[in-house]
């Protein structure tokens, strides 16, 4: 296992380009399942995720082939209806698969998913979407089995917004018969993004962008040219980096609008942005304030910034507090900052954060992807060497982050091969 030696207390300058949206990509993969024929997916990024999303799906008999950032899908041979548990065991987004695989063959059998171990995300609005569009679903030794001669549109209101679940079902009812109305439907950018490749292909989807959407079924799609948004994540990450360094870092291939939320609050700890139409320039502020957040669905505050903020406020002046209504106990990261100098205290799904006048280096290790990249961030920021273990987390989601941080002047190497 890799992991990354830092010394903090360099100076960030430069530009940084962000990748593809990891979120996206996994969703946009299996949506050719759909139509049999040859796509090109734009601005993919190369990442862990999008490797086993790759060879989940070439166990169905899809095909790739990268050139460049284009990820070349062939779709003409799947075969196989089947997602089995040693690829599905490595990241939760491998259920995207279930719709695709049932509006078009009828018949899916798919693992129950795995990936961060933190948090429960439960698939239950995946399985009963699909019932309630007339398939039978049953649960077998760990494997979802779901068959349908042929999907039947029909109204789904969620309880709760589902980016996956939306994803799923939206998927799913494209091929049905008749209208699929889906209530409170998440409207994350990714989300977005599933509904711009699926209308190129020939979909028929209202609503896009909003809480509901319409899908009237229709018999057949074809395949589409897809240009994958960016990273919003891994963006906010970068801005933060900049933030906490004392520079000056321009953060380019981003849209402004998927980062609202963050760059708003940024500004109000005393943060400077300059924001165009595809970057955001960031300086280092003075005095850095302490601001609250609570996490929410799109356009809120983001969940996966959460960790990323905290480290933030780590070293702001005053007190702030750290709500995450989405995932409740996404605070493992806690206790490794706290190892590094942090003032954090815990209350069920809030944290409070007294910001100190440094951190210092220590020995962290990771334990899911956003805390990775706080480790890594707190890192920078902190006085001495850092070493942060387990960072095969952090490739799930970020391509090549110390080789774009070195580029801004970060001190970050990484060690591969070490067993810890």
């Amino acid at each position: 296992m890799d992991k990354f030696v830092i010394t903090g207390g360099k100076k960030l300058n430069g530009t940084v380009k962000v990748s593809g949206a990891k979120n996206a990509s996994l969703a946009l993969m299996p949506a050719t399942i759909l139509a049999s024929g040859k796509y090109e997916l734009a601005n993919t990024p190369s990442l862990r995720d999008v490797t086993s999303m790759m060879k989940l799906l070439q166990t169905m008999g899809v095909t790739f082939e990268r050139n460049g950032t284009t990820l070349l899908v062939n779709t003409f041979r799947v075969n196989k209806f089947e997602a089995p548990y040693e690829h599905v065991k490595k990241m939760r987004a491998s259920i995207y698969v279930l719709g695709p695989l049932l509006a078009r063959y009828g018949k899916a059998k798919v693992s129950l998913p795995g990936g961060c171990a933190w948090g429960p995300r439960p698939v239950d609005l995946h399985i009963e979407g699909m019932k309630k569009l007339g398939a039978a679903v049953d649960l077998e030794r760990g494997y979802i089995i779901a068959k349908a001669k042929r999907l039947k549109g029909t109204r789904i209101a969620f309880n709760v917004s589902s980016v996956g679940a939306t994803g799923n079902i939206v998927m799913a009812a494209v091929l049905a018969k008749g209208t699929t109305r889906i209530e409170n439907a998440a409207t994350e950018p990714e989300i977005t993004n599933l509904v711009e490749m699926l209308l190129a292909m020939g979909a028929k989807i209202d609503g896009m962008g909003t809480t509901t959407l319409e899908i009237e079924g229709v018999d057949e799609l074809h395949p589409a040219k897809v240009h994958t948004i960016p990273d919003r994540i891994e963006a906010g990450t970068m801005l933060i980096a900049g933030a906490m360094c004392s520079g000056k870092v321009r953060i380019e291939n981003v849209n402004p609008e998927h980062l609202s939320a963050v760059t708003a609050r940024m500004e109000d700890a005393g943060i400077s942005l300059n924001i165009g139409k595809d970057f955001i320039e960031v300086a280092a502020p003075k005095t850095l304030h302490a601001v609250d957040v609570t996490t929410a669905v799109y356009p809120g505050f983001p969940t996966d910034m959460q960790a990323q903020w905290i480290t933030l406020m780590a070293i702001a002046k005053g007190s702030s507090a750290v709500t995450d209504t989405i995932y409740r106990d996404r605070f493992n990261h806690v206790p490794e900052l706290i190892r590094l100098g942090a003032d954090i205290e815990m209350k069920d799904n809030v944290a409070v954060i007294r910001g100190v006048k440094k951190l210092m280096g220590t020995k962290v290790m990771s334990t899911d992807l956003r805390a990775s990249a706080a480790l890594i961030l707190a890192g920078l920021k902190a006085e001495g060497e850092t070493e942060v273990l387990r960072v095969y987390h952090l490739d799930r989601g970020y391509e090549a982050i110390e080789k774009k941080l070195g580029a801004l002047g970060a001190s970050i190497k990484r060690v591969a091969g070490e067993e810890f």
